[in-house]
């Protein structure tokens, strides 16, 4: 899993899942398309992570699948501001199983705040009789999203194969699990506290993460400090200001630098398209996402918060 605020992020409004998903795509961008879209929400889907689980690749193959699988409009790379009164940015990589153009991605973009009906794109099937369609099985409801306590407990066999859980155990201890990640545990403080030391054999993998869900539980955290008084009432008149609603920023798949959606067609920049820059070398793309960049940042730095632009 990434850090929190990170990683994977599962674009709306899919076809449901076939084999046929990613059949018109190259055998190694099938692979890669066909491995990020069965990671839950949250997944670290970098590089270096994906060239891990995926030892038929290397750390170049991955990057290049990446680059066309965003060109191929199954996935972009978008930047926004995390939290009140701060410009820290986090990256999180929107995948679609089912292929979007720019314009799909420029109004997913625009709404991804109030999520409003966003364009359809028809699903590719093949044509059917009317007697098939009539006799064709329902389809399953969509599974709701798993919480991130859910996510924590099943993917603690990942640490640890000893501590496998299945559905039923993840969701009878889902609310312990809660109760750790709402005292401030991380996702991954939570797997190596409980996979540390265990014992040779583990019989019930259920009743044991149970049992130290509830014996090595962490303190409630302190409470935070009461704000010091302002010296400058503040005046009677005045309306406190509403927050603004968080900036979000696309960037490009392949380098990250960020840019408006019309500047980054395929999620690509111009280099990355290998489109040569005009004679002068100013690039009037480049200029306005620097541009779009640096103000988001000041109205950030105006609210009282000193610019930061670290990413992960």
């Amino acid at each position: 899993m990434a850090a929190p605020g990170y990683g994977k992020r599962t674009a709306p409004d899919q076809a449901p899942r076939s084999r046929d998903d990613f059949a018109r795509l190259p055998a190694r961008e099938a692979s890669i398309a066909s491995h990020i879209d069965r990671l839950p929400d949250g997944a670290a889907v970098d590089i270096k992570t994906l060239a891990k689980e995926l030892p038929a690749y290397g750390q170049q193959a991955v990057a290049s699948a990446l680059k066309a699988l965003a060109a191929a409009g199954h996935l972009r790379r978008i930047r926004r501001v995390a939290g009140e009164g701060r410009t820290q940015w986090v990256s999180r990589w929107f995948f679609s199983r089912t292929p979007r153009d720019d314009a799909w991605w420029e109004a997913f973009l625009e709404n991804a705040e109030g999520k409003p009906a966003l364009p359809t794109t028809p699903a590719t099937t093949p044509a059917t009789t009317t007697d098939a369609a009539a006799t064709a099985p329902p389809q399953a409801p969509p599974r709701p999203e798993s919480s991130p306590a859910y996510i924590a407990l099943a993917t603690l066999g990942c640490s640890d194969p000893r501590l496998i859980l299945s559905a039923a155990e993840c969701t009878a201890l889902e609310p312990l699990a809660a109760e750790w990640l709402a005292r401030g545990v991380t996702p991954q403080a939570f797997a190596r506290i409980l996979s540390n030391g265990l014992p040779g054999v583990i019989h019930c993998p259920g009743a044991f993460t149970r049992k130290r869900l509830i014996d090595r539980l962490p303190p409630e955290p302190p409470p935070a400090p009461a704000p010091a008084p302002s010296r400058e009432p503040e005046s009677p008149s005045r309306e406190p200001e509403s927050a603004p609603p968080p900036r979000w920023i696309m960037e490009c798949a392949d380098c990250g630098i960020p840019g408006r959606p019309e500047a980054l067609p395929g999620g690509l920049c111009r280099t990355c398209r290998g489109v040569e820059p005009p004679p002068d070398g100013q690039d009037p793309e480049d200029v306005r996402a620097r541009v779009s960049l640096l103000r988001a940042m000041s109205a950030q730095a105006a609210r009282g918060a000193p610019p930061s632009t670290g990413r992960r």
